[in-house]
């Protein structure tokens, strides 16, 4: 593995171009894999303790992995579901990225609510592709998962969205409710009495999840989350990641100066899933205040060819 020696510092406000490894979109097709992994094409990592309303995060070893991503203790109410937002990825062509949401009433539909208008990521460098478009409810049958969209707006693609795009926002809705059931199950949309499309495509069919490798960024933090305060000797990161090599620095940026920084090792690489990584980082010489926490994976070319490696970022607060 190869860690630049020195990189220019990358924050990616929304909006704005990451740095990210290249490689072409392709979100019409199915995995078609029958492995046993989450439909989220990465492996199982527990969620975030509180992921709302947010907490200060004690920078000591977390628990062990559970194998129930979408559950969490009940430090407070609802459930911790996984929601997959849009980031600017490889030379500025949007990815996918994951943050964890707490919700009330029923996870599946919620979730798909978030996705589908009705919140907002907590990462500023992450958006939805979707408008405003209503959800009556998601159920879990036959080995599908069926989303009831009862209106009969945006059979077509609203103004300024590309067919490449509608098909990433149907990729954001599919990610979303895999990764809160936690089966490769295909997604169903139910349109009643009006035309099978939305967006312009036809939703007359089952709908799968496409390559991770080619629709996911190949790195994504889980914990801290963006906006989380930290405390203690050391920060505690968690994540996920494709990687060359199965490591990846994960850098801390104050005042624009690289502080710190340690290599992860994942579980794996090269197939087509995201593996779980940990990795603790010390923050002797963070000072206090707002820092930024930068994981990546791993360039071997050192910058020489295609696009960097990919990228993702966190706002954080020291005390």
């Amino acid at each position: 593995m190869t860690f630049p020696a020195s990189r220019p510092l990358v924050r990616r406000w929304a909006g704005a171009t990451a740095v990210v490894l290249a490689s072409t979109l392709a979100l019409a097709g199915c995995s078609g894999s029958d492995d046993p992994v989450p439909a989220s094409g990465e492996s199982r990592e527990p969620a975030p303790k509180s992921p709302k309303p947010r907490k200060d995060v004690s920078s000591s070893p977390t628990e062990s992995p559970s194998e129930t991503p979408s559950e969490t203790p009940s430090e407070s109410a609802g459930t911790a579901v996984p929601v997959y937002f849009v980031g600017d990825g490889p030379g500025g062509r949007p990815r996918l990225f994951r943050e964890f949401h707490r919700v009330t009433g029923d996870p599946l539909t919620e979730a798909a609510r978030l996705v589908m208008g009705g919140g907002e990521p907590d990462d500023p460098d992450y958006r939805t592709l979707w408008p405003q478009v209503e959800v009556s409810g998601v159920t879990a049958t036959d080995g599908i998962l069926l989303v009831d969209i009862p209106g009969d707006g945006f059979t077509e693609r609203p103004d300024g969205m590309s067919k490449r795009m509608a098909r990433l926002a149907l990729q954001q809705l599919v990610y979303t409710l895999q990764g809160v059931q936690q089966e490769r199950i295909p997604v169903v949309v139910e349109r009643g009495d009006t035309e099978a499309r939305l967006f312009g495509l036809s939703v007359d069919r089952q709908v799968t999840a496409a390559s991770a490798l080619r629709t996911l960024n190949l790195v994504s933090i889980t914990s801290p989350a963006e906006g989380d305060t930290v405390t203690g000797d050391t920060l505690t990161v968690t994540g996920v990641a494709n990687s060359f090599e199965a490591s990846g620095p994960c850098r801390l940026i104050a005042s624009d100066q690289e502080v710190a920084v340690v290599p992860y090792q994942a579980e794996g690489w090269m197939e087509d899933r995201l593996f779980p990584f940990e990795v603790e980082i010390p923050l002797a010489d963070a000072g206090t205040g707002d820092v930024l926490l930068q994981c990546e994976t791993d360039d071997p070319s050192g910058g020489a060819e295609g696009d960097g490696p990919s990228v993702d970022t966190k706002l954080i607060t020291v005390q």
